[in-house]
């Protein structure tokens, strides 16, 4: 549907209300350059000497002008109005010329070698290189960066966490059999020697527990103590249980080789053996693996580890001088330093983006051109020949600029030669 055409440049460039004024401007030109050489042509009519020169370059410059009006005109409308054959083109075969401008475009444009060489040539690395070495640019990416994550964090609800683990996590779970990964870890784990670290700090604090907190141990013995028992003997036996146990609990935790824990480094490799092995153990750790998925409590501790982690972000990324604003400021000026002193490493990522593009324009460039095609579809033929103009229009007058100029010269090119032929 047509009607008129109003856009502006974001980008500070020409808006169509200035190319409409410039066109108008040629048009004047051109159009005042032919009424000059009318009036000329009617002063000089009849004279001979001189003035028969000016008089056929006027007449020459007359024909000349309204030829090219006429070329011009033919393009974008009816000349005078008249429906002569071959005109108004742009309106009559518009998707003609989109799907031709779409085929130049594709064929000669979007050629991997252009699109490489272009691409290579720009200098991409360098660029980011030199661009993030400005410390406000630096801090722009870090703050863009911090209020994309922000916003997305806000997005994900717990319905929507409550959503992943129930649909995708907890299927997933049920499918995969967890005790050959429990035990494969597990006897990693030992091989490493691993859990003698855990061993330890585990054997420290359940020692100083015990010194810490007689009362405690008191208490909890006392109440499995036989009723018919004195108190006196009730309370030795606590005592001297509480002394062996710190002291038992004192020896495991200085002697590395104390058989408690040859004991224990036996039953865990036995328990990762019979993990990747034992039918009967894995039946059990199945089991014990649906148990905990079915349980409601897996659902809430997910939504409320999500909460607290999105929680912890959001108001790190809230805070400029925050861990993860500078650990990231300082991400990004590693990287600009690294790019700004590895040739190496910016030829690559060049190589990358110019894989990347030539990616791009071979598996969508054929929808990018159709884009043409599809724009020039949707025109009316007066609307596309509108928008055309507006944009090529000021140019073309030119035509009948040196139309005009051409053909007086030639009008007295030809004057002369028939002067010359006449004597």
């Amino acid at each position: 549907m047509s009607g008129p055409i109003v856009t502006t440049s974001p980008d500070g460039g020409m808006t169509d209300a200035v190319r409409r004024a410039a066109l108008r401007r040629m048009r004047t030109v051109a159009v005042s350059l032919l009424v000059f050489a009318a009036a000329v042509y009617v002063v000089t009519l009849d004279r001979d000497g001189f003035w028969g020169y000016v008089n056929a370059g006027a007449e020459a410059s007359m024909v000349g002008a309204i030829a090219d009006w006429f070329a011009v005109t033919a393009l974008f409308k009816h000349p005078l109005g008249l429906p002569i054959p071959h005109t108004a083109l742009i309106p009559k075969r518009k998707d003609d010329l989109g799907k031709g401008l779409e085929q130049f475009v594709g064929e000669n444009f979007l050629q991997e070698d252009i699109i490489r060489e272009r691409i290579l040539a720009v200098g991409i690395a360098q660029r980011v290189a030199d661009w993030l070495a400005v410390e406000a640019n630096a801090k722009r990416v870090v703050e863009e960066v911090a209020d994309l994550a922000a916003i997305a964090l806000s997005k994900v609800r717990p319905d929507h966490i409550e959503s992943l683990v129930n649909d995708a996590l907890v299927p997933r779970f049920r499918e995969e059999p967890v005790s050959p990964l429990l035990g494969g870890l597990l006897d990693e784990a030992l091989a490493d020697d691993l859990h003698h670290g855990l061993v330890d700090l585990t054997l420290n604090e359940l020692h100083d527990w015990l010194i810490a907190n007689p009362e405690t141990v008191h208490e909890v013995i006392g109440e499995r103590a036989p009723w018919w028992a004195p108190d006196s003997v009730n309370t030795y036996v606590i005592n001297r249980l509480h002394t062996e146990m710190v002291r038992w609990m004192s020896e495991i935790r200085s002697q590395p080789d104390h058989r408690a824990r040859r004991a224990l480094d036996s039953m865990l490799q036995t328990l990762a053996t019979d993990l990747q092995h034992n039918p009967e153990t894995q039946d059990r750790a199945e089991r014990l693996k649906n148990r905990v998925l079915d349980h409601p409590a897996v659902i809430r501790t997910a939504i409320a580890m999500w909460s607290a982690l999105r929680s912890a972000l959001v108001k790190s990324l809230d805070d400029p001088a925050g861990a993860v604003n500078q650990r990231l400021l300082t991400e990004v000026d590693v990287l600009a330093t690294r790019l700004a002193n590895d040739p190496g490493l910016r030829q690559r990522i060049d190589h990358w983006a110019a894989d990347l593009a030539v990616f791009a324009i071979d598996r969508y460039g054929s929808e990018l051109t159709a884009v043409i095609t599809h724009t020039i579809e949707r025109w009316d033929g007066k609307e596309a020949a509108q928008r055309i103009e507006l944009h090529v229009g000021r140019d073309l007058q030119f035509i009948r600029i040196n139309g005009t100029i051409v053909g007086g010269l030639v009008g007295v090119l030809i004057h002369a030669i028939s002067v010359g032929l006449g004597h």
